[in-house]
C-alpha cells in the first residue's frame, strides 16, 4: 500500500473534514473520491493503488456522510450530528466544493471527480448545483437507493419503515432513528426519506420509477463514465438495463459494465481503474 498524507479540509460552509492524500505533492492531476452510504476515505483503497503514479495523485476524504453515527466539526468548534443516519444529503454540495477548493488552491487544474455507490448521487447533485473545477465525472456502481433498499429488504418492510419516518417527522422528530435494535441500516427520519420516499435531489436515478424525473441527471454537462458491476447485488435489475437508462439520460456521457464483479468491485480492481484512467487521460 503507498504512503499517504492527512489533510484538513474546511468547506466553504466551514465544516471540517479530514482526507488522506495519496501520491506526489505537486501532481499534474487530482482524482476526488467520493465515498458511498456509511464508508469512509479508507473504502477502495485496492482502486486508488492502481490510480497513483508519478503525475498523479488520488485525495479521499471523509465526506459527512461516513460511518454510521458522527460528530464532524465547524471552524468555531461546535459538534454536527453526521453520519450515514443523520446527515442532510444537500450538504453534500458543500462538503464536495471544499475539496475542490482545496485542490485548486494547491494549484492543480485538472481535476477529476469520482463517486462511488451513493457517492455518485452526491458527485452528480454537485455537479447539478456547482458544476466547475472539474475536468469530468466517473459513477463507479451508481444504483438507485430506493429501489436497492427495496430490492434488499422488501417493499413491505421499506413502506413500514417510511410511514415510521413520517409519523416522526410530523410530530417534530425528525433526527430521531426510524429502526434500532439489531437493525444495522439506522437512519434518522429526514435521512430515511431523504433516502427511500422516492422524491426529492436524492432520488434522480429513476430508472426503478414510472414517473420519475431524471433533471439532475440530464442538468450536468461535465463528460460522466457510469461504470456498473455485472453482479451488483443492489442492483434489481440487470445491469445491463440500468446502464442503457443512463446512457438515455446523460447530457454527454457513455457507460461500461466490469463483468462477474459484485458492489464493491472486488477482484476487479484493476480493471475499474484501467477505465479511469483510460477516461481521465492519465498513462
Amino acid at each position: 500500500m503507498r504512503p499517504c498524507n492527512l489533510v484538513e479540509i474546511v468547506t466553504p460552509k466551514k465544516i471540517i473534514l479530514n482526507g488522506l492524500w495519496f501520491g506526489p505533492a505537486k501532481p499534474k492531476r487530482v482524482i476526488v473520491w467520493v465515498h458511498g452510504l456509511g464508508s469512509s476515505m479508507f473504502s477502495k483503497l485496492g482502486i486508488v493503488d492502481e490510480l497513483v503514479d508519478k503525475k498523479t495523485a488520488v485525495l479521499m476524504f471523509n465526506n459527512r456522510g461516513h460511518s454510521k453515527v458522527v460528530s464532524v466539526a465547524t471552524t468555531k468548534g461546535k459538534g454536527i450530528l453526521a453520519g450515514s443516519a443523520h446527515e442532510k444529503f444537500i450538504d453534500c454540495a458543500d462538503d464536495i466544493q471544499g475539496v475542490v477548493n482545496f485542490v485548486r488552491r494547491r494549484g492543480v487544474k485538472n481535476v477529476f471527480l469520482v463517486g462511488h455507490s451513493t457517492g455518485c448521487q452526491k458527485s452528480m447533485f454537485w455537479g447539478h448545483k456547482k458544476g466547475k473545477g472539474v475536468k469530468s465525472i466517473v459513477l463507479l456502481a451508481p444504483i438507485d437507493d430506493r429501489s436497492a433498499e427495496v430490492h434488499v429488504r422488501g417493499k413491505k418492510k421499506v413502506e413500514e419503515l417510511l410511514t415510521r419516518a413520517r409519523e416522526l417527522m410530523g410530530s417534530g422528530k425528525r433526527t430521531h432513528l426510524v429502526s434500532q435494535g439489531t437493525d444495522s441500516n439506522l437512519f434518522n427520519a429526514q435521512r430515511y426519506i431523504s433516502l427511500c420516499s422516492g422524491k426529492g435531489p436524492e432520488a434522480m436515478f429513476s430508472y426503478a420509477q414510472a414517473k420519475g424525473s431524471s433533471q439532475i441527471v440530464r442538468s450536468v454537462r461535465l463528460p460522466i463514465l457510469a461504470v456498473f458491476a455485472e453482479d451488483d447485488e443492489f442492483g434489481d435489475r440487470p445491469a445491463k438495463d440500468i446502464a442503457t437508462w443512463f446512457q438515455n439520460n446523460m447530457q454527454n456521457g457513455r457507460t461500461l459494465i466490469v463483468p462477474r464483479v459484485p458492489h464493491s468491485f472486488k477482484g476487479g480492481e484493476k480493471k475499474v481503474a484501467a477505465h479511469i484512467r483510460s477516461f481521465t487521460g492519465g498513462e
